[in-house]
């Protein structure tokens, strides 16, 4: 018998705590920064002690305008774990800047490929569609609405030519059912990016899907 999706998502969060302790006691931060936008940078960090290797989003405290969506975007990728989403392992917190460390992508964004292509032929579109929906479905079953998705919000695992793909960025989501309540909320907020916002968004009517 299945998991119910609702149960799940509000159970999972359990296993993903902030870690109270200080960043630079846990993982050794490379300088070289991978990326960066407009809340902070991305920078490749490696556990001090198992050697693993992942990804730290920095982001300055002083540039979080709206905490309630930080916190929504946090809880939501607490609750995801799907194989084409990116994962959070855990977070850190101090008084200028918190901290999200995730598995690490190094293959590059979907939309460099497409450039770098110019096109995909019908197998590896189709590789890389079923990816796509597969996560989006997974988002959809539990109320989660992305809200910007984009080439530039996929990322290639490795630089292998058959990587798998993650979803990444989800400081535009939003769950449309919120805990203990049944109804689907409808949006209205025009969120995303131009270009590639649906008419929905823009009439400022829509739900998940």
């Amino acid at each position: 018998m299945e998991n119910d999706p609702e149960e799940f998502f509000f159970k999972k969060q359990t296993f993903i705590p902030k870690n109270s302790q200080k960043l630079s006691d846990v993982y050794k931060m490379d300088q070289k920064t991978l990326g960066s936008g407009t809340y902070g940078v991305v920078k490749k960090v490696t556990h001090i002690i198992n050697k693993q290797v992942r990804a730290c989003k920095t982001i300055s405290r002083k540039k979080i305008k709206n905490w309630e969506r930080f916190q929504t975007e946090v809880q939501i990728l607490q609750t995801l774990d799907h194989p084409n989403i990116i994962k959070l392992y855990e977070y850190f917190e101090d008084e200028k800047n918190v901290y999200l460390i995730t598995e690490m992508c190094s293959g590059g964004e979907l939309f460099d490929k497409i450039i770098e292509k110019e096109y995909f032929d019908e197998t590896y579109a189709s590789k890389i569609f079923r990816q796509i929906l597969n996560a989006i479905n997974y988002c959809h079953k539990l109320d989660i609405a992305h809200r910007d998705l984009k080439p530039e919000n996929f990322l290639y695992e490795t630089k292998d030519e058959m990587s798998e793909i993650k979803v990444i960025d989800f400081g535009l989501s939003k769950i449309c059912r919120p805990k203990n309540t049944g109804k689907i909320e409808r949006l209205k907020t025009r969120a995303g990016t131009p270009y590639y916002i649906s008419p929905e968004v823009l009439a400022g009517n829509y739900d998940k899907q």
